[in-house]
């Protein structure tokens, strides 16, 4: 017998139940305890341990099902104690085995939980890995779901009982119904309205009675009406109690959306998308006749009838800008309407957001809408044709596009341009005659019927009425003010004007006070309509009051005409498109198609690798082209301000002094000047060489234009450094003081240079006396030429000033009275009459000449005057304070140039390719300028080319959004 709670029996209850559930755990006998391989061999009557292990269990527990459950009675002749005791061995015996029965259930429940595990197992690795599908469901779904309280939301929802109450008593409409029915037949019959059961009692009924049942026959009738009424109002507010509710979870969930909980890429919403397309077509001007039909809502009315009310009732927000009577709206607004988690609006041009909710904002967006409105018109006209685009999103908006337009006016009053009322009739047919756009005509209501004029307008546009929606505006007033309220009906129902539309609608925009808000508004027009006998009386009906059932009807007829036409468009523009692909193909084969903006950043780049070039120049190209530039600049004050007077002074100290002074009041005052002018213009002209020296290299010439408006307008706005000029002044009073001159070839270069400046001024001198006395007998002779008698004059007189020089060959510099005199009396004598002033000009030309002469051999024999020069000998024959004097002026250009070319390289080639960049950095954000500057039929085919694409592009994203969203 087993020990109670041994391994054996535990083993063996193991292999039991496994066994009984159909699985087989093949356990090794080596690894039994010892005591259960004993109880194996003795019950099984197996000698091999290896064989039949698994039944050993089995047998033992089958043998215990066969024992007795009584014991036997005692054999005959035996005593009572044998019994007894026997009796006791078989009582314990079957106790110890029932005991036994709970290691048999712990097995089992043991062996089948492993057994069901393990199957579980095998059962979920056959599945596949779905942890890579976990973005399917967005993380803010389940923070949504634990942040909502849905106890809270059963309990904003109405319950039950409140449904069944506002639910009409059925049997009361059923026998409404009868009496209704019985009330027809009996007008059609000639039978009494109501049939008594007893036909002889009816007979017997009296002229009063019947007038009574009349009577009680039309209270029962505006019973009905009112409880009718009633009971639509009743469900409107729960639909608007229910419709903010769910507004307002609508709200929290897109800013969960736009908080980016979930962390995904934010896709644009379909009305956006749309809007994008309008807004590329408003600028896109094609000649190939591509005309935009693509819907929006065309808000058309006349003047002061309330179309802005009605477009800020839509809107839900006061956005627009207001005056009493007058023209307010000058230039079409193009409005954008979607859905968003908070109420704001944007320009397309401009990055801030005007939140709606504040009334700073409000003002703000309403002064920006008639700051771009005003900047729109041009001198001397009073409306515009230029768009604004506007976006505005918020929670429960309807989505469209609506466009509002100028207010019709029937005459040009004081202030207006003449062609006022003819500009706002072109705008309002450019947009009405749109096929596919849906005109939403404002009549004021509380005029009468006959003065309005946008109403013909419309019906010319759209005779059939099958894309118009009339609205009524200011029905309070005109139910005040009317004597006929049926005349209302009369227009809601069509019947009063020629003019067709798709639906009528009254509506009303507050009580005229600029200063109302959008919810009391919405209460003031719900007030009025349950009050107004209009609604109550049937002339109105509910569908067609308030300006939420309007924005209703007009989105839903704006994406139903959306639907119908956005794919045939998509197919015209393709068709422009393979138009202008084949025009570029054919005429601009080798060239890419770069549009404006393109070709700019082109040529900015070339414009900028041109003023880099500026700091490749070498030092010694600057110092050169400064120091010639500077002076000749300065040579003509050089030598006839500072040299000629001082040379005629015959006076080696006298020369000196007045060379010093005249240097020291030239540098003082006007030699800096000189020198950062010579400087500025030498940087003009390498830039204009270089950007020159570009323009041969294979450059387009497209950029002409734009090279040299930017060239332009960067030297216009370079200003040298001020302070170089007085670091410059010291350099150069420091360069004209030196009087050393320290080696031959100093000297020689300084002889070199008077030389060449004397040279040249008087060959300037010789040309200038041949214009005065004409040409000579060679001339004369040869090209067939005559001297004019001022000329004829002019050569007398320098015979005779020449016999005077050849006298006097130290002569001064001008003449003396008495010498005037006598020259003018031997002219006299030879018949030509003479004027001194004509005769002091002409000797001032001949004594410079006659001067220059004489300084150009005094130069050559200064050419062995260093050596003097150097030892500071005193020699009155051979002084050479000029040969000094050149020295220095050549020095000072020397270090001038030198300076200049220092402060060029290191400072204002810098300034100067900052400034470009400044100036293209500008030009780039004017597209009026870059129009203007880069232009031709290859430029405007390119962008037409990039606008049609663009527009195909974009008009396709849309479709294929708006297929998803069927």
């Amino acid at each position: 017998m087993l020990r109670v709670g041994s391994k054996a029996a535990c083993m063996a209850c193991r292999n039991l139940v496994s066994t009984n559930m159909g699985v087989r755990f093949r356990v090794p006998l080596q690894k039994l305890h010892p005591l259960s391989r004993a109880i194996h061999h003795r019950y099984s009557g197996n000698s091999n341990p290896q064989r039949a292990p698994h039944r050993t269990a089995a047998r033992y527990f089958t043998s215990m099902s066969r024992l007795p459950m009584r014991p036997p009675k005692p054999p005959p002749g035996s005593g009572g104690r044998s019994y007894q005791q026997q009796r006791g061995f078989w009582v314990a015996r079957l106790a110890a085995r029932l005991l036994k029965l709970r290691y048999i259930l712990l097995g089992s429940a043991v062996g089948g939980g492993y057994t069901a595990k393990k199957t579980y197992d095998e059962w979920k690795d056959m599945l596949p890995d779905f942890s890579e599908y976990n973005w399917v469901i967005p993380d803010f779904v389940w923070e949504l779901s634990e942040q909502i309280d849905f106890d809270k939301l059963a309990k904003a929802l109405p319950e039950m009982e409140e449904i069944a109450k506002l639910l009409p008593d059925l049997d009361k409409i059923g026998e409404n119904f009868t009496f209704l029915k019985s009330l027809v037949s009996s007008e059609t019959s000639g039978d009494p309205p109501l049939k008594a059961t007893d036909s002889s009692s009816a007979a017997t009924q009296d002229t009063s009675d019947k007038q009574y049942k009349k009577s009680s026959d039309k209270e029962k009738i505006d019973q009905l009406q009112e409880d009718l009424l009633r009971t639509q109002l009743k469900y409107q507010r729960m639909l608007e109690r229910l419709e903010k509710e769910n507004k307002e979870l609508r709200k929290v969930v897109l800013q969960k959306d736009d908080k980016g909980i979930h962390q995904r890429k934010v896709k644009k919403s379909l009305i956006d998308l749309y809007s994008e397309v309008l807004d590329i077509l408003s600028d896109y001007d094609s000649n190939y006749n591509t005309q935009d039909h693509l819907p929006r809502v065309v808000v058309v009315g006349d003047q002061s009838a309330g179309k802005t009310s009605v477009l800020e009732m839509i809107a839900q927000a006061r956005i627009f800008p207001r005056g009493s009577g007058e023209m307010m709206t000058r230039s079409p607004v193009k409005v954008t309407l979607s859905e968003g988690p908070h109420h704001v609006a944007m320009f397309k041009d401009s990055g801030r957001e005007f939140d709606l909710t504040k009334e700073e904002d409000l003002a703000a967006l309403r002064h920006e809408i008639e700051l771009r409105m005003r900047k729109s018109v041009r001198e001397g006209q009073t409306v515009s044709t230029e768009t604004i685009s506007l976006s505005v999103k918020g929670p429960g908006i309807q989505r469209m596009v609506l466009v509002d337009l100028p207010g019709v006016i029937s005459t040009v009053t004081a202030g207006m341009a003449s062609d006022t009322k003819e500009t706002i009739f072109s705008i309002s047919k450019a947009y009405m005659q749109n096929p596919n756009a849906i005109i939403l005509c404002i009549q004021d209501g509380s005029v009468d019927a006959e003065r309005s004029i946008v109403t013909d307008l419309v019906s010319q546009m759209d005779p059939q009425g099958k894309r118009t929606i009339f609205v009524l505006t200011k029905v309070d007033l005109a139910e005040k003010n009317l004597a006929s309220p049926s005349r209302i009906q009369q227009i809601v129902e069509g019947k009063l004007f020629p003019m067709k539309a798709l639906g009528y609608f009254a509506v009303v925009t507050g009580k005229g006070s600029s200063g109302e808000s959008i919810d009391s508004i919405k209460d003031y027009e719900e007030d009025f309509f349950q009050n107004s006998r209009l609604l109550r009386d049937g002339m109105l009906k509910a569908h067609q009051v308030t300006t939420k059932n309007l924005s209703l009807a007009v989105s839903d007829c704006f994406w139903k005409m959306v639907r119908e036409s956005v794919e045939q468009q998509a197919d015209v523009f393709k068709a422009s498109r393979f138009n202008l692909e084949t025009e570029w193909k054919n005429n601009y084969p080798r060239l890419r198609e770069l549009d404006r903006n393109e070709l700019y950043e082109k040529a900015k780049n070339e414009i900028l690798d041109e003023v880099i070039s500026l700091s490749q120049v070498t030092p010694q190209h600057w110092e050169s082209i400064l120091q010639k530039k500077l002076w000749e600049r300065v040579s003509t004050h050089v030598i006839e301000n500072i040299y000629l007077p001082a040379a005629q002074t015959m006076d080696s100290g006298t020369f000196n002094t007045t060379v010093d002074i005249k240097l020291k009041q030239w540098t003082d005052k006007q030699l800096p000047h000189k020198a950062l002018e010579v400087a500025w213009e030498t940087l003009q002209e390498e830039f204009a060489r270089f950007m020159a020296e570009y323009k041969g290299k294979d450059q387009d010439d497209i950029f002409d234009k734009l090279k040299e408006a930017v060239k332009d307008e960067s030297i216009k706005r370079h200003k040298w450094n001020e302070r170089a000029m007085d670091s410059l002044r010291v350099i150069q009073h420091n360069a004209l003081e030196d009087r050393s001159i320290t080696d031959k070839p100093q000297w020689d270069a300084a002889i070199q240079f008077m030389e060449e400046t004397l040279q040249s001024r008087l060959k300037d001198t010789e040309s200038v006396i041949r214009d005065m006395v004409g040409p000579d007998w060679k001339q004369r002779w040869w090209n067939w030429k005559n001297r004019t008698p001022e000329q004829h004059i002019r050569n007398e007189t320098k015979n005779e000033l020449e016999r005077l020089l050849k006298l006097h060959d130290d002569h001064t510099a001008y003449l003396a009275n008495d010498e005037v005199t006598t020259v003018r009396k031997n002219l006299e004598g030879r018949g030509v009459e003479v004027d001194p002033v004509l005769i002091k000009d002409t000797w001032h030309q001949l004594y410079r000449r006659h001067f220059l002469q004489n300084a150009l051999s005094h130069c050559n024999l200064c050419k062995r005057g260093f050596y003097y020069y150097q030892r500071h000998f005193v020699d009155s024959e051979l002084e050479c304070n000029d040969v000094v004097l050149f020295w220095r002026i050549q020095r000072m250009l020397v270090i001038t140039a030198n300076t200049l070319r220092q402060q060029l390289t290191n400072t204002e080639v810098r300034r100067l390719e900052k400034n470009v960049k400044e100036v293209l950095d500008d030009f780039g954000e004017d597209m009026e300028r870059k129009s203007h500057l880069i232009t031709g039929r290859r430029v405007q085919l390119a962008e037409d080319l990039k606008k049609v694409r663009e527009i195909q592009e974009k008009l396709e994203a849309f479709i294929e959004a708006l297929h998803k969203e069927k």
